[in-house]
């Protein structure tokens, strides 16, 4: 089959999966990336080179975790109050660990990963975002399928348009070292046409009142700068482990590490934001 329409098929079937999942119901949702965190968990454990057996069931115990906390009854003073601080705990954990990532994204001198250090990446920067991501739909009013469905359109468009403008107009390598064909002028692109989306999303998608789309700005900022972010300390850790791609489950894409990359980085940063603007208002 040609590579093209290889790519174009399961591409497709990515993206209404992931669609129709998310809009059809809170199981159906959680089931599918509880799924993705299992085959993410695999895939980064061949990256790092460790045993897979226990990451994997510490994986699945902390999804099921975040589960029951989400579809815990609000009624109950109780787990509200622990569900809060819990996410906070869990929060300030992850950020912790991207901040050791950014650290190990510009380290020149790391060639390999200390055991140690294989482990806090595997909690921090799989395991703990994929359980921040389930609790990003979930608002005052119960779960909101549009939410994340808006999140991944802006991530969708960035890494679009980040390729159409750069592969135009490119001159500026953005990380050669590490991402040879990312350039300054694709990633502003991206930003960009990911801020002009948030604007139509939140105006005709969610329908948010009008004085209230900056959040969405802000949001498609965030895409744009954290979601490169993602996809360049994924390259690294694929470029330490000497391969093009993190699997092969998706044939002309890669590994759903690959596909899922930015989102991974973005979603702690976007509930980070919701943080913050439920503490202001």
């Amino acid at each position: 089959m040609n590579e093209t329409l290889k790519r174009s098929i399961s591409g497709a079937v990515y993206i209404i999966l992931l669609i129709f999942s998310i809009l059809y119901s809170t199981e159906s949702f959680f089931i599918l990336f509880g799924v993705f965190l299992l085959i993410a968990t695999v895939e980064f454990c061949n990256l790092i080179e460790i045993s897979r057996i226990i990451p994997f069931i510490v994986a699945s115990a902390t999804y099921l975790l975040f589960y029951q906390i989400s579809i815990a009854q609000e009624g109950y003073l109780y787990i509200l109050r622990f569900s809060k601080t819990f996410d906070l705990i869990v929060l300030s954990a992850t950020l912790i660990v991207f901040i050791k990532c950014i650290h190990f994204l510009f380290d020149n001198k790391i060639v390999r990963i200390d055991s140690f250090s294989k482990y806090v990446y595997l909690l921090g920067y799989i395991i703990l975002p994929f359980a921040i991501m389930t609790k990003i739909p979930f608002g005052i009013d119960g779960y909101n399928p549009k939410i994340l469905i808006s999140i991944f359109i802006l991530i969708w468009t960035n890494d679009t348009f980040a390729y159409i403008v750069g592969k135009s107009i490119g001159k500026t390598k953005l990380f050669e070292r590490i991402s040879p064909k990312k350039t300054i002028e694709g990633f502003f692109g991206g930003v960009l046409f990911s801020v002009i989306a948030s604007y139509l999303v939140s105006k005709y998608y969610i329908e948010i009142a009008e004085g209230k789309t900056f959040i969405w700005i802000i949001i498609a900022i965030i895409v744009g700068v954290f979601g490169t972010i993602g996809d360049l300390i994924e390259s690294k850790f694929k470029r330490i482990a000497g391969v093009k791609d993190s699997g092969k489950i998706m044939p002309g894409h890669g590994g759903i590490l690959d596909r899922l990359d930015s989102v991974i980085f973005v979603a702690p940063i976007v509930f980070l934001f919701y943080q913050i603007l439920n503490y202001v208002s």
